[in-house]
């Protein structure tokens, strides 16, 4: 492709040097990395953490009593979380006195508080270049047609002339009416050779009105998601609206790029960037194929170290006697990304029910529309949700009925009918909306 080779050979590395930046030089980086033997990917791994590590109790002040410690580890250092890091904000910081020169990203806040992280333009670079790596992992090309759905509604001019360049096609994510939906597919009808990717609630809309309108002429490559969580019945639906197969990315606003999909439906966990920790509620190391929370340190982070950061998330890793014999990289695999700690439900007897347990069942109903399971106490969940034309009040108790079969356990379930089904703070889809924190 003639416009790929133009692109990364003279327009990008050009725009790294008017800007500042190292995206070409990163991407190159993590294209010879990813193809380590799983010995060096870890020697690689182990050497920079040793060396952030060192930096952080140097010249970071939240850090900086550790230093009095011998041989010091990674487990030496605190469990932060986004409360401590706004708590600390300037005691995280390595240059303090500069951070107008730094990017600022922030975080949604749809967990109810706003995560907030600096970094310098180059560790910018190289979490752009790695999330590009994994959009060349579903077959992407710099400069092949994009549809991308994002949160920015207002694009700067240097992202609106990136769009212009690299053939991106940006749409806003959220808020947007079938018929908008409609018209954008539109424009799209009988294309090829292009991809669509962005967050996953938004990829889900998309698809529902192009199966509703029966837009089997708009087709896609592949689809990447990010942002948020993909659920099952997100990829069937996206899978079967544009007839082709679902890459899932995992990670932050934060700063982590932490997995991808590429052959296998696990995800590889990109060590030379993190490290990944999934724990119990004590901070416990978890068996591989048990549920915990997600708990991972930036290696490329020196400007603002997150050192053993809670992301807030649930995740499994996937033992290592399961691993896929022919798998195209020696990176481990998480095995399921579960979401959101307030993505669960817990029964009067402690079980915990995970949001697949929910969509798992409502999927066999399509006369419920949209639902939302909401819990505030122990004793009781709600269910919210609005019909569709075809509804009929017996689905409420077969849906019952298959829940407590699913748990084996009855428990007080509420049926409200809704009109509107509020999204999150930061304009997703929300299915649970759980105020217990029994799982902490």
């Amino acid at each position: 492709m003639i416009l790929n080779g133009f692109l990364e050979k003279i327009i990008l590395p050009s725009g790294d040097k008017i800007l500042g930046t190292e995206f070409m030089k990163s991407l190159e980086e993590w294209r010879s990395i990813q193809m380590l033997s799983e010995t060096e990917l870890d020697t690689l791994q182990k050497h920079k953490i040793e060396q952030l590590l060192n930096h952080a109790v140097t010249n970071i002040p939240y850090y900086k009593p550790l230093y009095t410690r011998k041989n010091i580890s990674i487990k030496d250092f605190p469990i932060i979380t986004k409360e401590v890091i706004k708590l600390n904000l300037e005691n995280l910081l390595w240059h303090p006195n500069k951070k107008n020169q730094l990017v600022c990203e922030k975080s949604s806040g749809s967990s109810g508080i706003q995560g907030m992280v600096y970094m310098s333009k180059k560790e910018q670079s190289k979490i752009m270049a790695l999330q590009t790596l994994m959009w060349e992992w579903a077959g992407y090309l710099i400069g092949k047609e994009f549809l991308q759905t994002g949160m920015t509604k207002n694009r700067s001019i240097i992202k609106t002339l990136k769009d212009l360049l690299l053939r991106v096609d940006y749409q806003v994510a959220f808020g947007l009416s079938e018929q908008e939906i409609h018209n954008i597919l539109t424009k799209h009808i009988n294309k090829k050779n292009m991809l669509f990717g962005g967050y996953a609630s938004s990829l889900y809309l998309f698809a529902q009105t192009a199966i509703k309108y029966n837009m089997k002429n708009v087709k896609f490559d592949a689809v990447i998601s990010w942002g948020d969580k993909m659920f099952d019945h997100y990829r069937s639906t996206i899978e079967s609206g544009f007839n082709c197969k679902v890459y899932d990315i995992y990670g932050s606003t934060e700063g982590f790029v932490i997995s991808g999909q590429k052959d296998l439906d696990y995800h590889y966990v990109f060590t030379p960037h993190v490290y990944l920790e999934i724990l119990d509620k004590d901070g416990n190391e978890v068996k591989d194929g048990e549920i915990g929370h997600v708990v991972v340190t930036s290696l490329d982070a020196y400007e603002m170290p997150l050192i053993r950061y809670n992301l807030g998330d649930l995740a499994i890793k996937l033992p290592r006697c399961e691993y896929p014999k022919d798998r195209s990289l020696q990176l481990p695999l998480l095995q399921k990304i579960v979401g959101r700690e307030t993505d669960i439900i817990y029964t009067p007897n402690g079980k915990g029910l995970i949001v697949h347990t929910f969509t798992g069942i409502m999927e066999h109903y399509q006369e419920i529309k949209q639902f939302r399971v909401l819990q505030t106490t122990l004793d009781k969940i709600t269910i919210e949700y609005i019909p569709n034309e075809h509804f009929n009040p017996t689905i409420l108790s077969q849906v019952k009925s298959r829940i407590y079969k699913e748990v084996n356990e009855e428990f007080n379930i509420e049926f409200i009918e809704v009109a509107n089904i509020p999204n999150s703070p930061s304009g997703k889809p929300q299915i649970i909306v759980s105020s217990l924190k029994r799982f902490k």
